[in-house]
């Protein structure tokens, strides 16, 4: 037999080692032609993105530039072949410049829609791995092709190299086995003394001196229904006389149920047999089936005291898996209702027939109860589980009263003592109608354990449990269960009130932050949604700023993190984009002075005692024209913005992203593109389109299908946006922002080329009376005259042409003066001697409002008035210098 299992053992071992290796040098093979497929990649992407790359293309004569270059990087990286070809498949390089000019031999094809390829081919003497990378212009097109390959022979040397490891593991395995199978062959031997079956058989029949030792009945029946052998306990548990061995069965004194087990010759497990006042779990097995004498061997165990103690074992193991499934059912939430009914439901049936629970009111949410007073505390009915949904207890929502004076469990057996006054007063309870202690009784209930739920010293509410019909009363043992049951879901109510009071605070905190009321202006007509977290607050936002010359900045943003950290850095980041908005930058410059602010932010934080959370945020900037209808987008980090047009098709205009903010080191870029009236910009945060069970191209995909269709107002549009993608509660926070489009009508704008002469200010005042005479503004001539008249002066005098009048009509009249120069007119007092510098003094009384913002081409200086007002005294018409 041990020879056999030696064999057995080293042939499976053989098998498994031999498919190990086998399996390693697959995937080895395997391995090393990933490595091959990324090496390519990597290769020719880098030597696609080299600088120089693309002017190389361009010239008259690539070949000279890129062989030397492609050689000394096919060397460097150890690769096969890196060819440069141009977009029609003409190789530049080759390591054979032979074969430079003719065209390359792979697919390409892929790769001039501006994708990457990887992929195997064949070339000659075997198979290869090519990665073909396009090279890029910067406009976009596809300047040529990197083909960078790794042929077989050199895959193959890659994976050679395990074949002499797996050839080693396996020898090394197998000798092992050898040896390890041999060592227990011997021992095997070795203990069984070379006894043969049979020899040890007899000897394990006529060993019967060892029986008297064992702590267990043993008897053995012969195939005549005698007793062959019993042993000293046996005799004890079935009370046998002392002549009993060699008697039959029948004969021996025992009840009939005994006899019927022992002579039945069945096998029998753990049967329980009753013999006197003792329990007895009875085993029968045969003795033949090994080559034994017929016959039936039966042990015997007294399981008296055993089954008292498992019954008792049973409750201790029912209590702890309760204790177990409390732990995992309560406190799923950080809702203190939901918590309360979580403890009921575990409580009920398992322990009581009817749990309730009644928690603390008289604190606003999330606070503390007080009760230093000794007063009584309010508390509702906060939950109820039941096995009889028909019993008489207070519903959920009902007033009760309790006085925290105890933080202990108490119970009460009310067919001994009732529910009287006394115990009413010592349970602590208040607002008890009499009445109901009848139609408590009366139901069936005997008996009642109640429980403060505290945490921190602050009792928080009470746990009842009822017992009725049927139910054993209360005990010490179920007392100290009841109290380590409601302390750990007192612990999670205890943390849902504390995370309530957070959450309202967080909650106020960004509502205050957020904009109160959208600011009035024409350019747009917009409707806008917050939600905030199910779980916690976070830090989205959105903002609505007015700018001059009837443009309007849009912003949404997303700060990292939740609570009131987010929320705080949130209002430092809006009042930030307030203060850069009033410099009218453009949204990339905005964007890189709002990045540095939040790396500042992050400096200060970390230079803090202790350290603090680091800031990160996303935010996306547009401004909108009314004039052009054109929007200019910046996006650091942010989802771009829907465009849906008037026909109802929706588009996501192209905006580089950009990295978070916080992050720095690259500068943001702007993207510009045409709106046409009517059409409604659509701004998000990713919280509307991004969820775990859904990522954010199906969102995307999801939020275009209900955006598409039909016509319908900004506010129809939130409304229909956010019960199509969350149908639920949000699980991050949502800003959603959509504005309809308006551009001023051709006759509200009026422009005028001026020359740089000081003559020329007299046709300006002209052609502006005029123009404001056809509208019926003649009252506002005058003034418009004389601020235009000083805007123009200080151009022609400090500025550089050409310069250029407009005037737009909207809510206010605007008058704007644009020059090529950089150089910004500063307000200042005139001395009494002075000639002049009066005029830009005198534009910032008669105007509402007045500034300069920067463009590409030069500067734009503006000025605001209410039309209606009434005119003003002349000025001197002279400019001020800028600086």
């Amino acid at each position: 037999m041990a020879g056999q299992v030696f064999c057995l053992v080293l042939g499976l071992v053989l098998l498994l080692v031999v498919g190990g290796a086998i399996a390693l040098v697959v995937q080895g093979r395997r391995a090393s032609t990933e490595e091959a497929r990324l090496r390519t990649l990597s290769v020719a992407q880098t030597f696609a993105q080299a600088p120089g790359l693309v002017a190389a293309l361009d010239s008259r004569n690539p070949t000279a530039i890129l062989q030397p270059r492609a050689e000394e990087v096919r060397k460097e990286t150890h690769v096969d072949y890196v060819i440069v070809a141009s977009p029609q498949g003409v190789r530049y390089t080759h390591p054979n410049p032979a074969e430079i000019g003719k065209r390359v031999v792979v697919p390409y094809k892929k790769a001039l829609t501006g994708r990457s390829i990887t992929q195997t081919v064949h070339w000659p003497g075997g198979h290869a791995v090519d990665s073909v990378v396009p090279v890029i212009r910067p406009d976009g097109s596809v300047a040529g092709l990197v083909s960078v390959v790794l042929t077989d022979r050199t895959v193959s040397t890659v994976a050679d190299r395990y074949i002499p490891l797996s050839a080693l593991v396996a020898v090394v395995a197998a000798a092992l086995t050898t040896v390890g199978a041999a060592l227990v062959s011997r021992r095997l031997r070795r203990q069984t003394h070379g006894l043969e079956p049979a020899e040890m058989t007899r000897m394990y029949e006529h060993h019967d001196a060892v029986l008297h030792a064992v702590r267990e009945g043993v008897l053995i029946v012969g195939a005549d229904q005698r007793l062959t052998l019993v042993n000293d306990e046996a005799r004890r548990l079935l009370d046998l006389p002392p002549n009993a061995e060699g008697g039959a069965v029948t004969d021996l004194g025992l009840d009939q149920d005994a006899v019927a087990l022992l002579t039945s010759g069945d096998s029998v497990t753990d049967q329980v047999l009753r013999s006197g006042n003792r329990l007895l779990a009875v085993n029968l097995r045969h003795t033949d089936v090994g080559g034994g004498p017929p016959g039936t061997v039966v042990t015997l165990r007294d399981t008296t005291e055993l089954s008292a103690v498992a019954g008792r074992a049973q409750l201790v193991n029912e209590r702890l898996l309760l204790l177990y499934e409390a732990t995992a059912r309560i406190g799923t939430t950080l809702d203190v209702t939901r918590t309360a009914q979580e403890l009921a439901d575990v409580a009920t049936p398992g322990f009581s027939d009817v749990t309730t629970v009644d928690l603390a009111t008289s604190a606003p949410p999330g606070e503390e109860p007080d009760t230093a007073d000794g007063s009584p505390l309010d508390m509702r009915r906060t939950a109820i589980a039941a096995t009889d949904p028909g019993q008489p207890l207070y519903p959920v929502g009902r007033q009760v009263g309790f006085v925290p004076t105890r933080t202990t469990a108490m119970r009460v057996d009310m067919e001994e003592t009732g529910l009287g006054p006394e115990i009413i007063a010592q349970l602590g309870w208040r607002n008890w109608d009499p009445s109901r202690a009848g139609a408590i009784q009366s139901f069936g209930f005997h008996s009642v354990l109640s429980v403060p739920l505290h945490a921190r010293g602050v009792v928080l509410g009470l746990a009842n449990f009822w017992r009725g019909r049927g139910s054993a009363r209360f005990d010490d043992d179920d007392q100290s269960f009841a109290e380590e049951l409601v302390s750990r879901a007192a612990v999670s109510v205890d943390n849902a009130r504390r995370y309530t009071r957070e959450h309202e605070l967080a909650v106020t905190l960004q509502r205050s932050l957020l904009p109160r009321d959208l600011p009035e202006q024409s350019a747009l007509d917009i409707a806008q949604r917050y939600l905030p977290a199910r779980a916690e607050v976070g830090g989205d936002w959105y903002d609505v700023i007015p700018l001059p010359g009837a443009r309007v900045a849009l912003v949404v943003g997303d700060v990292v993190g939740h609570g009131l950290h987010a929320a705080a850095t949130m209002g430092r980041l809006r009042t930030s984009i307030h203060n850069f908005a009033a410099l009218d930058l453009a949204p990339d410059e905005l964007l890189g002075h709002l990045d540095e602010v939040v790396r500042r932010m992050d400096q200060a934080e970390a230079d803090d005692e202790g350290g603090g959370e680091v800031t990160g945020a996303t935010c996306l900037y547009a401004i909108y024209d009314a004039v052009s209808g054109n929007c200019s987008v910046a996006r650091a980090g942010h989802p771009g913005p829907a465009l849906v047009l008037p026909d109802g098709g929706v588009d996501f205009p192209e905006a580089p992203a950009g990295l978070p903010l916080g992050i720095g080191g690259m500068p943001f870029e702007a993207a510009e593109f045409h709106v046409p009236e009517g059409s409604r910009l659509v701004l998000f945060t990713d919280g509307l389109v991004e969820r775990r069970d859904r990522d954010i191209d199906a969102g995307l995909e999801l939020l275009r299908d209900t955006l598409a269709g039909r016509d319908r107002t900004p506010e129809e549009t939130c409304d229909d946006v956010l019960a199509a993608m969350l149908p639920d509660a949000p699980t991050d926070d949502v800003a959603l922002l959509v504005a309809r489009t308006r551009t001023l009508d051709p006759d509200q704008v009026a422009q005028w080329n001026v020359a740089t002469d000081p003559a020329a200010v007299a046709g300006v005042r002209r052609n502006v009376a005029e123009w404001l005479a056809e509208r019926g503004l003649d009252e506002e001539a005058f003034t418009t005259e004389l601020i235009l008249s000083e805007l123009v002066t200080n151009a022609v005098r400090y500025g550089a042409g050409p310069i250029e009048v407009r005037l737009l009509l909207d809510r206010s009249l605007i008058c704007e003066v644009s020059d090529t120069s950089n150089t910004s007119p500063h307000l200042r007092y005139a001395a009494s001697t002075d000639e002049g510098g009066r005029g830009l003094f005198l534009v910032a009384q008669i105007a509402e409002r007045w500034g300069t913002r920067y463009t590409e081409s030069g500067k734009v200086i503006w000025s605001e008035q209410a039309v209606g007002e009434s005119e003003q005294p002349a000025g001197n018409g002279d400019g001020e210098r800028g600086s």
